[in-house]
C-alpha cells in the first residue's frame, strides 16, 4: 500500500509523460506496482468484510483457564494444557 502523496506523484509523473520504468526507478517501486496504481487512478480502495478464520480451539475452555490461573497464578502452560486434555 502506498501513501496518497506518493500516488499523486506517480499519477502526475505519468500525466507528464514519464515512462513507467522511470517512475519505478524514482520511487523504488516495481514497474508492475506503478502500472497497477496508474490503471486504478485515485479510486479509494474497496475493502470487503474479513474472511472468518477458524474457530478458536481454546474458546470452550476459557472460563476454566481463567478460574485456574486466578486460583493458582504459578501454573505453567504445560500443566494447563495437560488439564485441558484430561477434560477432553
Amino acid at each position: 500500500m502506498i501513501r496518497l502523496g506518493e500516488l499523486m506523484m506517480i499519477l502526475e509523473l505519468h500525466r507528464q509523460g514519464v515512462s513507467i520504468s522511470a517512475i519505478a526507478r524514482r520511487t523504488g517501486r516495481d514497474p508492475k506496482t506503478i502500472r497497477k496504481y496508474i490503471e486504478r487512478g485515485v479510486e479509494a480502495p474497496v475493502y470487503g468484510p474479513r474472511a472468518l478464520g477458524r474457530p478458536n480451539k481454546l474458546a470452550p475452555y476459557l472460563e476454566f483457564l481463567r478460574e485456574r490461573v486466578t486460583a493458582f497464578p504459578d501454573l505453567t502452560a504445560a500443566r494447563l494444557t495437560r488439564e485441558i486434555r484430561e477434560l477432553g
